[in-house]
């Protein structure tokens, strides 16, 4: 039954609240859209069944219909799944040099089973938010013989699958013993799970959804060690020159042949469409699909756009411990993390760069070249993570300046500059600390932050007024700006590397590091296997939420306050906060506060439950997100080469709706109805490769009034080809290329 007395009642404390004239309503309402989340552990027929009896509005991370045709109420939607690969044994006689390797690889692959997978030999798919700069070596991938002379002994190889796909791709079953060539499945969302922590909301490298970074990780030979240091240092910050090295670092890894990719599979996940009972703004990642921050960000239900009750199966019972630093680790534990979190940034769905969240960056690009740093700024010490002063005589490649979008958190005390810093110290503490003060995966999630981060500089604290009728709201908003060590040519990726952000009070955060300095626990699961204690479990470990009880008294007495905020919170101010965190541990029965748009509100063996927090120093609404669903796609009518220039003529997807539903329009680009489409953004992205392989320019460019793309040739080498794309919104992920011969 749909609960409209409880969002008349929502309506009615907004406008309570935030009193309004007759005929004002309140186009506000902080938070997102579901009041409530439930997620629960269910087997695949039970999901089905709750699917089509429309007691379940989602499956995250499985298909319960798998290898069916989905039942006509029900949605999917497709993500990356994973890389089919085949592993040589170079230790193998017949396979010992790259020649051989190849061959033998090609004839592996030509002989698995066709079915349940795209063949495709090269590590940048469609998928992936760069596959527009290898589409002339995709295509010469795609055109390499199957068989080559010389493959008569790959009939004696020994053959192995590993995993159900393989077995029956391969035709056999896995064994113990030698084995010669190994055929595999590699998830995609493995391998970004494993560069993406818990800590600060999910601190990711820029490079995360990144096909040659990808390609990396599937082979990391050590041939191609010196381009991935490159990239990785900041390498190459012009466009054409940094996918100069991703190109070759991507050649490189596929040249030995060592580990070679032979396709990859697409994942679904099921979404209830029922035209009353089911879910509509759904939006997902190109490679994590639902699992991803912006799901829970836009998704709502049909029957109540405004509220509701939305319910999620998961595969797998939660079984990684719940702590907001490195926990949260497994596929329930990810999907609760992103309602209980919020992140400064987060990885755009279709694209490359990250999309802003709980900070601004005061303008689109940043100031790059050799700054000078200014000598009051801070920077965390090694080990310690006390704030010092950089001193005179400190340069950096490049600044930002972020406009940090502050809040309540969920204890009620309000997030101040002494939070976002604390949140650096912390990485600056644990990711170089030494005995008990240290854990590894600290220390690799915030490596390349601990590498690029030069200082740090709090400008000031702005006011923000919202005005709604006679409503004014008013939000802190802290000015600070971030000197780097590197540079990159984007902007939002450049902002992700070290973004003044924790969606953690600071008192959470050190009552977490006594409590694991004093040996209750460990924050990663690594680290607790090798000391020999509990991996820290905040909320479900009875003993240790006890503990943790007892010492947040004893800090609350003693006034504590970290060493690195020491000078910046007032005894009076600590005791303040934790008073406050100790008053959310008795409501609540654990200390799990952050400034996300939900908490946590119970939970069981099989899942949790979470709930809104409608808080309106909360500075995000319903409809932030809103861009986010439904990709957009362009494609390429006509390309007309002239002397001086690409002239380019394109069509561009728009949204038609009609009552709950919609469909999709292809219009030419420069028509009123794309031009009048709500602000769509349609850009001609090109990459152009000269005739020895290399790429001598690269950007984007917007139509003409009349809708025609413009791409000059001034300068350009002759026999060049020119990769384009017409991208929507930012969809470059899944969008189609094209190459063009330049004579």
């Amino acid at each position: 039954m749909i609960r409209w007395f409880v969002f008349a009642g929502l309506v009615a404390s907004l406008l309570v609240a935030f009193p309004a004239r007759a005929g004002h309503e309140m186009p506000f309402y902080p938070s997102y859209y579901p009041q409530e989340i439930t997620v629960e552990a269910l087997p695949a027929t039970v999901a089905a069944a709750r699917l089509e009896k429309n007691t379940l509005h989602a499956f995250v991370g499985g298909d319960p219909f798998a290898g069916r045709a989905l039942p006509s109420k029900l949605g999917g939607i497709e993500s990356l799944g994973s890389y089919v690969v085949v592993t040589m044994n170079t230790t193998t006689a017949a396979l010992a040099t790259a020649d051989a390797r190849c061959t033998a690889a090609r004839a592996i692959i030509a002989g698995l089973d066709s079915a349940g997978w795209r063949p495709y030999p090269y590590p940048v798919t469609p998928y992936h938010p760069d596959h527009l700069a290898h589409v002339d070596l995709i295509d010469a991938a795609l055109k390499a013989p199957p068989r080559t002379p010389g493959v008569r002994a790959t009939s004696r190889l020994r053959v192995r699958p590993r995993g159900a796909l393989a077995e029956r791709l391969v035709g056999g079953r896995g064994g113990g013993g030698m084995w010669d060539a190994l055929v595999e499945e590699v998830s995609v969302r493995d391998l970004v799970r494993a560069n993406t922590a818990t800590l600060d909301g999910g601190t990711a490298p820029p490079w995360i959804k990144d096909g040659w970074f990808h390609a990396w990780l599937l082979n990391p030979t050590p041939s191609a060690q010196d381009l991935v240091q490159g990239l990785m240092a900041g390498g190459g910050v012009g466009t054409a020159e940094r996918l100069n090295l991703e190109r070759a670092l991507v050649s490189r890894v596929r040249g030995g042949c060592e580990r070679v990719v032979a396709g990859y599979t697409v994942r679904r996940e099921v979404l209830n469409n029922d035209y009353s009972a089911g879910v509509e703004n759904v939006a997902g990642d190109s490679l994590t699909g639902l699992e991803s921050a912006v799901f829970l960000r836009t998704v709502k239900l049909k029957d109540f756009p405004w509220n509701g009750w939305l319910t999620i199966g998961v595969p797998d019972r939660p079984a990684a411990a719940w702590n907001p630093i490195a926990g949260f680790t497994d596929a329930t534990g990810r999907l609760l993390w992103a309602g209980l979190s919020d992140g400064g940034l987060f990885p755009e769905p279709y694209a490359g760069g990250f999309a802003e969240n709980r900070v601004r960056l005061e303008t689109p690009e940043a100031q790059t070249g050799s700054l000078a740093v200014p000598p009051d700024a801070l920077v965390p010490e090694l080990g310690t993570g006390k704030l010092r002063e950089v001193g005179g005589g400190k340069t950096a490649r490049a600044k930002l300046t972020y406009r940090v979008l502050s809040s309540a958190y969920h204890d009620g005390s309000r997030m101040t500059a002494a939070d976002a810093l604390y949140g650096l110290a912390f990485a600056f503490r644990w990711g170089a600390g030494r005995g008990r003060e240290e854990d590894a995966e600290i220390r690799r999630a915030t490596a390349l932050m601990r590498e690029w981060l030069v200082g740090v500089r709090v400008l000031r604290v702005e006011t923000d007024v919202l005005r709604f009728g006679d409503v004014t709201m008013k939000y802190d908003v802290p000015i600070v700006e971030i000197y780097l060590a590197h540079a990159l040519s984007d902007a939002s990726r450049l902002a992700a590397v070290s973004p003044p952000w924790t969606p953690l009070p600071w008192t959470v955060a050190a009552l977490l590091e006594e409590a694991v300095a004093r040996g209750m626990g460990a924050f990663s699961a690594d680290e607790a296997r090798r000391r020999g204690v509990p991996w820290l479990d905040v909320v479900r470990d009875v003993k240790t939420r006890d503990r943790l009880l007892a010492l947040l008294d004893e800090l609350e007495r003693q006034a504590f306050v970290p060493a690195a905020l020491t000078g910046r919170v007032t005894p009076a101010e600590a005791r303040g906060r934790w008073a406050k965190l100790q008053q959310f541990a008795a409501d609540h029965h654990h200390v799990l506060v952050t400034n996300g748009p939900y908490l946590l509100h119970a939970w069981s063996p099989g899942g949790a439950v979470l709930r809104v927090v409608r808080d309106f120093s909360y500075p995000l609404g319903v409809g932030s997100f809103n861009r986010y669903p439904i990709p957009l796609h362009g494609s390429v009518v006509r390309a007309d080469v002239k002397a001086d220039r690409i002239e380019i003529q394109a069509a561009a997807e728009r949204v038609e709706r009609f009552g709950r539903e919609h469909r999709l329009v292809t219009e030419p680009v420069g028509s009123p109805a794309v031009q009048k489409d709500r602000g769509a953004v349609v850009v001609c992205r090109y990459v152009i490769v000269g005739r020895d392989g290399a790429v001598v320019r690269a950007g984007e460019t917007g139509a003409t009034p009349s809708g025609l793309f413009v791409v000059g040739r001034e300068g350009l080498p002759a026999g060049a080809t020119a990769l384009v794309q017409i991208a929507v919104n930012g969809t470059y992920a899944t969008a189609e290329s094209r190459a063009i011969s330049l004579p």
